[in-house]
């Protein structure tokens, strides 16, 4: 590059498979005034060379394997309006002496492993602003406020702390703000109801407190709000934007009531009518209360002792009590590796069924069926299918871990039973490898031997037995066939239903 013509003005080798380092001999370009290495395959640092190139105007090394620190030479660059060198590996702090680009109108440093504080210095004449996905720390300047002509802004994936600057009032030129997952805490300053132009708005998963302030509900350009994840209180405003559900997140907030009715949100508590009640009806109130608790308690006890003598005359057959697990959405996205088609066991009408691995349990393997919600009838299966498995446990049922009834990061209904994984998969695949084009363990045998089929017999006998005439109460399983009997690492046969969801139903009910 040292060899090129010292005449040239403009360089661009964007998005080509370039490897190496980039020469230093950059430095001798001195016309140059725009220098692009976008998107290729470059690795080293950032040669201190590139400052002697005072007009420059342009520089980007976005899109490569860049490492080191941000040469502080950079800030020599005085007519620099553009820098973009983001998605790249460089580390260390930003140079405060970008600050001497007095012409700096576009900054993009996201999506590297920059740490330590936002220079004060950088803070000048910028339109555009993007420090996401670092790893920067402290409190964002008040001087963010000078920013007047500031149309984006994002130092999301960071870890800021402290409040959100009163002066970011002042920026009322923003299209897009997001101050996305960091740790700040504290309110949304009123200041902020000058931003009349937003259109972006995110500050999910930080540690904000407080009303969600009706302004935002005033602005007319908002497109999409995300509050989500933080520790906001009191009624959602329902004017605005807060009237597109689609277009608003407030999940993750426990204390919030109130807003649109697709926000599922439970009603807000008049003040008044706290208020409104006198001393004495407080009095009567209290001691109604009171007397039908001790009622409830006396009628809980009778029913708990005849239930227990229930228990006591029903078969050995009868289930014990099993603690269920406590798991999340979250914990069974993370298990499933966000439901990866790579995990995916079998699909029906009712939903899916994917392989998951719960790392907090000591890495144990899983099958999480997922309700396909859209389906008719789906959620009437899974509460049927939930009252119908969670009393009964035999050797050769297929063992239910618990149940996840919640929603999803976008709001969405979200339910799921999860089972014990039966490692050898089902009988079907068994007796049908060529059919189904199973692949399988190579220390397993090819078919399955007499004393197997035998035994696999005698499993879904004992199972159907038990569900028949040892439970506590009769069940009929109408949908028993090769698919739904599942084989666990010792050959053991336990049925189950992994497919199309089957039908349990008391035997009065099945007759």
């Amino acid at each position: 590059m040292s060899n090129l013509s010292t005449k040239l003005t403009e360089i661009d080798f964007e998005e080509n498979q370039i490897r190496g380092n980039i020469p230093i001999g950059v430095g001798n370009l001195i016309n140059v005034e725009r220098l692009g290495f976008s998107a290729n395959l470059l690795a080293g640092t950032i040669p201190s060379s590139i400052g002697k190139l005072n007009k420059l105007y342009h520089l980007f090394l976005d899109l490569n394997e860049l490492s080191g620190n941000v040469p502080s030479s950079l800030g020599n660059l005085t007519s620099l309006s553009s820098l973009i060198l983001n998605s790249n590996k460089l580390n260390g702090s930003i140079p405060q002496s970008l600050g001497d680009c007095k012409f700096m109108l576009n900054l993009d440093l996201s999506h590297n492993n920059l740490s330590g504080p936002i220079p004060k210095p950088v803070i000048n004449l910028l339109f555009y602003l993007d420090l996401s996905g670092n790893q920067l720390t402290e409190s964002i300047p008040m001087e963010v406020g000078n920013l007047q002509h500031l149309v984006f802004l994002d130092v999301s994936e960071n870890k800021l702390s402290g409040e959100i600057p009163q002066s970011l009032g002042s920026c009322t030129s923003l299209t897009t703000l997001s101050l996305r997952e960091n740790l700040l805490q504290g309110t949304i300053p009123k200041s902020l109801s000058s931003l009349r132009g937003i259109e972006d708005f995110d500050l999910s998963r930080n540690n904000l407190s407080g009303i969600i302030p009706n302004y935002l509900g005033s602005f007319p350009f908002l497109q999409n709000l995300n509050l989500s994840f933080n520790d906001f209180e009191g009624a959602v405003p329902i004017q605005g934007v807060f009237k597109n559900a689609s277009a608003v997140s407030v999940v993750g907030n426990t204390r919030l009531c109130g807003g649109i009715p697709h926000l599922r949100l439970p009603k807000c508590i008049s003040k008044q009518s706290k208020r409104g009640l006198s001393p004495k009806l407080n009095l009567i109130i209290s001691v109604s209360c009171g007397v039908v608790g001790l009622v409830l308690v006396l009628l809980l006890a009778l029913l708990y002792r005849s239930r227990k003598a229930r228990a006591l005359k029903s078969t050995s057959g009868s289930s014990p009590g099993v603690s269920l697990l406590k798991l999340s959405y979250g914990d069974l996205l993370k298990a499933t590796d966000g439901f990866s088609a790579s995990n995916l066991i079998g699909t029906g009408s009712f939903g899916s069924v994917y392989k998951g691995i719960l790392n907090q349990h000591e890495e144990r393997n899983v099958a999480v069926k997922v309700l396909n919600l859209q389906t008719s009838r789906a959620s009437k299966s899974f509460i049927s299918e939930c009252e119908a498995l969670k009393s009964i446990r035999h050797r050769n049922l297929v063992k239910l871990l618990t149940a996840c009834s919640s929603i999803d990061f976008q709001g969405n209904d979200f339910k799921a039973l999860v089972y014990e994984f039966m490692v050898n998969g089902s009988l079907d695949e068994w007796l049908h490898i060529s059919a189904q084009g199973v692949d399988r363990p190579s220390n397993l045998p090819k078919n399955l031997n007499l004393t197997q089929r035998v035994n696999i017999a005698i499993d879904v006998a004992c199972a159907l037995d038990y569900l028949h005439n040892r439970s506590h109460m009769p069940i009929v399983h109408c949908d028993v066939k090769p698919s739904n009997i599942l084989l666990d690492n010792d050959m053991t046969a336990c049925v189950g239903d992994f497919g199309p969801p089957g039908c349990f139903l008391p035997i009065s009910f099945a007759r």
